[in-house]
């Protein structure tokens, strides 16, 4: 057996970098991937965000009111989008459009002028915990302003008793993490083994050769890619039963609303992947290609979909990518039934973006699956 020689090492060094250029899609993950990281970690990601929509209920209207409404607009924290009455603001915060609603309960103004503690109710929607922190802070901060603007005006009488602020987190007043995060852990597992399973099997069959079996049935593609995705649907409910038990039982995640509207948003959800695992399918040309795109496609969506960091907190850019990944309607839906306790009409909204998903990811995967067979 002869030594070491340089010269064999280099042909072998040679021979890997000419086979990794050949191959097109490793060498797109190994530049795309990093670029992806520094993107989405440099713009797109924020722990701390702002611009929160709010709504505002003035039952008593006064210079008070007035100023902290626009103290609200000019801290960057909150985005005043309008001013309602309680029930529509009840309505705003369930179905997610306003993150805060502030209300100036009636004789609010007459309690500060006889120097007595003004009661002024802010609540937050909770399901969130970690997008609440950093506009809680500042709220505070406005409260004592305002109440220093008062004193100096002659609004409230010196020696005044301080403006009177309550916080209600609803849906999480506990703001519990666990509350938030393991509802989520349902659709970022589904998104991974639903996406990775399908892919591996339909390359796994193209590497085996058996394609040859399906040219030779008179099945069509749509009957091909059904009969293909059901058994894996079966594997999704199992996985959601654990995880939905493990939830109630393990971490006393709340299940507010029906359990029909969760399996049918879980049904829709499961379908999204498994089609776009069909697409990616057709597309790898063996089963690491065909990891390699489901963790292409993996990353961005447990990154903007709201899992990891708040949703609100990204630039308009990057929301309007995160609103395109079907992981990110899931959790709204997820979130809302287990912790909000919403119901078919409230969650539709989250629904037709995964119906719509389904539909385009369907006629690209019967197009590149007629052309695979082809």
């Amino acid at each position: 057996m002869s030594g070491f020689r340089w010269s064999r090492w280099l042909g072998v060094m040679l021979k890997e970098f000419i086979q990794l250029r050949r191959d097109r899609l490793t060498f797109a993950m190994i530049v795309g991937i990093p670029l992806m990281q520094l993107m989405l970690f440099g713009f797109a990601i924020n722990s701390d965000p702002k611009h929160l929509p709010t709504a505002v209920v003035i039952a008593d209207p006064g210079p008070v009111a007035r100023s902290f409404t626009t103290a609200l607009q000019n801290s960057g924290y909150f985005e005043v989008v309008g001013q309602t009455n309680a029930v529509d603001a009840e309505g705003w915060l369930r179905s997610g459009q306003v993150q805060f609603v502030v209300t100036f309960p009636a004789g609010f103004h007459k309690h500060l002028a006889r120097g007595e503690a003004a009661p002024l109710l802010v609540q937050a929607d909770g399901t969130d915990p970690q997008a609440l922190g950093g506009a809680l802070n500042v709220l505070q901060q406005l409260v004592h302003r305002e109440w220093a603007i008062a004193l100096a005006n002659g609004v409230a009488p010196p020696q005044a008793a301080p403006i009177a602020l309550t916080v209600h987190r609803w849906f999480n007043p506990e703001g519990i993490t666990s509350h938030h995060i393991v509802p989520g852990l349902l659709g970022v597992i589904l998104t991974l083994t639903m996406v990775l399973m399908t892919g591996l099997a339909m390359t796994r069959e193209r590497e085996r050769g058996t394609f040859e079996q399906l040219l030779a049935t008179p099945a069509t593609p749509l009957e091909i890619i059904t009969g293909k995705i059901t058994p894996y649907i079966l594997v999704g409910f199992t996985q959601v039963l654990l995880i939905v038990m493990a939830a109630r039982l393990v971490f006393q995640v709340p299940l507010m609303g029906s359990v029909w509207v969760l399996l049918t948003g879980v049904l829709i959800f499961i379908v999204a992947n498994l089609t776009l695992g069909i697409v990616f399918s057709s597309l790898a040309r063996n089963q690491l290609q065909a990891m390699q795109l489901t963790v292409f496609f993996f990353l961005p969506s447990i990154l903007l979909s709201g899992f990891m960091f708040p949703f609100r907190g990204m630039p308009v850019w990057a929301q309007w990518l995160g609103n395109a990944l079907p992981l990110t309607h899931f959790l709204r839906l997820v979130r809302a039934v287990m912790l909000k306790g919403s119901d078919w009409l409230a969650v539709w909204p989250h629904i037709w973006p995964l119906l719509l998903f389904i539909a385009v990811v369907m006629v690209i995967g019967l197009r590149s699956f007629k052309n695979t067979l082809d």
